[in-house]
């Protein structure tokens, strides 16, 4: 009878090793997070902005690529990206981007203060007129 106990015992014990080995590969291998876009656009441009993971409480890196809507990057006199929570009243003070290269600009540090929706508006000024794209963003925590 022994023998008869032993064998489920020894069933038991690999189903739970082959989980455990399981579980350890999934969380080896899953992959890191992936950037997070948004996409949007005025009238006459195209705006991306892209973050380097998920959006999370604190300050995010973004970086905005603007063209035209046949895909030509647009230098602009300035791009400013301002966060704002309209469901809470929350708004963050508008942060300038750093040209990079045509079209590509650069928000080292936007300021999410708090979990929840978010709008961020991207303005972008060129030629002494302004336009706007609010692009939905979902802040986790």
């Amino acid at each position: 009878m022994t023998e008869t106990r032993a064998l489920p015992r020894t069933r038991l014990l690999a189903a739970v090793a082959a989980a455990v080995v399981v579980v350890l590969l999934v969380v080896w291998l899953w992959p890191e997070d992936e950037p997070q876009e948004l996409t949007g656009g005025s009238d006459t441009y195209a705006v991306r902005v892209v973050l380097d993971g998920p959006a999370s409480v604190g300050d995010n890196a973004l970086l905005v690529e603007v063209t035209d809507h046949a895909g030509a990057p647009v230098t602009a006199d300035e791009v400013t990206v301002e966060p704002v929570m309209p469901g809470m009243g929350h708004a963050e003070p508008p942060a300038t981007a750093t040209a990079e290269a045509p079209g590509r600009y650069r928000v080292p540090a936007a300021h999410l203060s708090m979990a929840g929706t978010w709008e961020i508006t991207v303005t972008v000024r060129r030629a002494g007129a302004a336009e706007s794209t609010v692009l939905p963003l979902r802040v986790g925590n």
